[in-house]
């Protein structure tokens, strides 16, 4: 039966979704796509006809017979397949007696495809809360038994070979077998055997050591790697020489001085301020130059609150691209790197410079730490401190536009839910668009609190930014939404007046 055939058989929704599961390897992510446009427009869309229909019997003919088959087995394996990983994405929201029917259907299919029987196991165990059996198919785990007893012990003396045993190429046994089917006298003059066979026996041996050759080109080939990358730091260090080499000489002389200023036990005076107004007279370049020369990415936390007090002293202020290069050499790599709650030192340093040069903080400590992603706790405590307490409304606006453009984890849902409780000025495109990620995220954090939480905050302090086109895009996040505090957010939403 034709794919135009089948199509007849859903109505207008579902075979926009048909149509979407049929474009190859992102057949589930445009499904997605679509099925998420489809709930914008109409929050109480619901699958079940879609999925209803893929159960249907269908009559076909086969061998001469008329056969009976499940809708969804009629289709390509392609089509199966995008169909089994868009219902991973989506089943939070989905009736389960609907989901499991349908994966039953298909069991009786796919049995042969050992990818598409994970698939549906997996899938049973996510709808089902359970971690019982096993995701390997019954040929899977002979394979498997089969390879756990050949390697059995295979560290014994003589036992690698016979690990292969039974192995065949194309028409031909391998010689491998041979070898170990002659009679021993017993198990302890296996070394004596092996022994003479390797002077006497003239069949093949299978040897999995590297030969000599293979091992010096493995050696050259790791003596140049390490030659290049030497190479590579040389070349960097002379590059940063032959820079340093054509800085003024009142920048020169000024790094000793400064440097001293990063040595904890040091006490700075006026002289040390003076060396540190060469920051003025720096053109971008020699900016970056200096900072590299005088080490601040490996200044030490007890050192930052002298260097930053003296920085602050400055009068007048640092320029845009010099602070935002002092920032993201001083401050960048230790805050990426925080395992634990940051230092009093180094809290202290931050919110100081952060509080006299917020926008290139911003732009060189803030928004490369939301764009890198995987942000910690310890990391996400620090920004939501400097937003809330360093940052003035346009600014904080500018963080919430960045955090729109990168992928959101708990951490990022910390510093926006700071950001809401500083109450944004919101424009209405901002606002549409903050909507529309909550819609897109709303699946991977059905289950998660500080969502949740967020969600609730959006609702009650920004119920006059949600115009009708909003108030739609929000019911179908909260469709999704798995948490004790769902009805909350519903009976919130609800209020809020179209």
């Amino acid at each position: 039966m034709d794919l135009e055939s089948l199509m007849q058989r859903f109505d207008g929704r579902s075979r926009l979704l048909v149509h979407a599961l049929h474009l190859g390897v992102t057949g589930a992510n445009n499904a997605q796509t679509v099925f998420n446009k489809q709930r914008r427009c109409d929050p109480y869309f619901t699958l079940t006809p879609f999925l209803e229909t893929l159960c249907q019997q269908e009559a076909y003919v086969r061998e001469d017979a008329l056969v009976l088959k499940p809708l969804v087995c009629l289709f390509s394996e392609g089509f199966q397949r995008n169909l089994l990983c868009f219902l991973h994405l989506i089943h939070p929201g989905l009736p389960k007696d609907s989901v499991l029917h349908l994966l039953h259907c298909l069991t009786r299919d796919v049995r042969e495809n050992q990818w598409a029987c994970a698939l549906i196991k997996q899938l049973q165990r996510d709808i089902e809360g359970t971690r019982k059996g096993t995701l390997l198919t019954s040929n899977s785990m002979e394979t498997l038994d089969s390879l756990c007893a050949r390697f059995r012990n295979a560290n014994a003396k003589g036992r690698w070979a016979s690990c292969l045993e039974g192995l065949k190429t194309k028409g031909e046994e391998t010689d491998v077998s041979v070898l170990y089917q002659k009679k021993r006298k017993s198990d302890n003059m296996d070394h004596d055997g092996d022994a003479q066979e390797d002077h006497q026996s003239k069949r093949v041996k299978v040897d999995f050591s590297p030969s000599k050759e293979e091992r010096l080109t493995e050696a050259k080939m790791r003596t140049t790697q390490q030659n290049q990358s030497a190479a590579s730091v040389s070349q960097a260090h002379s590059d940063l020489l032959g820079s340093s080499k054509n800085l003024p000489d009142n920048m020169k002389a000024a790094i000793p001085v400064i440097k001293e200023l990063l040595d904890p036990e040091s006490v700075w005076d006026e002289s040390s301020l003076s060396a540190l107004k060469v920051f003025h007279e720096c053109d971008p370049n020699e900016v970056e130059v200096l900072c590299s020369l005088l080490c601040l990415s490996e200044a030490s936390e007890q050192s930052l609150p002298q260097f930053c007090s003296c920085l602050l002293e400055l009068s007048p202020d640092l320029s845009h691209s010099t602070a935002s290069a002092v920032i993201t050499h001083l401050l960048l790599d230790k805050i990426v790197s925080l395992a634990e709650a940051a230092s009093r030192c180094l809290v202290t340093v931050v919110t100081s410079l952060c509080t006299r040069y917020p926008r290139p903080t911003c732009q060189a400590l803030i928004e490369p730490i939301l764009r890198k992603g995987q942000i910690g706790s310890a990391q996400a405590e620090l920004l939501c401190r400097l937003v809330v307490d360093c940052l003035e409304p346009h600014h904080r606006l500018l963080v919430f536009r960045t955090i729109l453009g990168v992928s959101w984890d708990e951490g990022v849902l910390s510093v926006i839910h700071a950001l809401l409780d500083s109450k944004l000025d919101l424009s209405v495109e901002d606002f549409s668009l903050f909507a529309d990620q909550l819609c897109k995220q709303s699946l991977h954090f059905s289950k998660s609190m500080k969502f949740a939480k967020m969600l609730l905050s959006v609702l009650t302090k920004y119920q006059s930014h949600v115009n009708p086109s909003c108030h739609h895009t929000l019911s179908s996040c909260l469709s999704f939404n798995e948490t004790f505090l769902k009805k909350s957010l519903q009976a919130a939403l609800k209020r809020i007046p179209l």
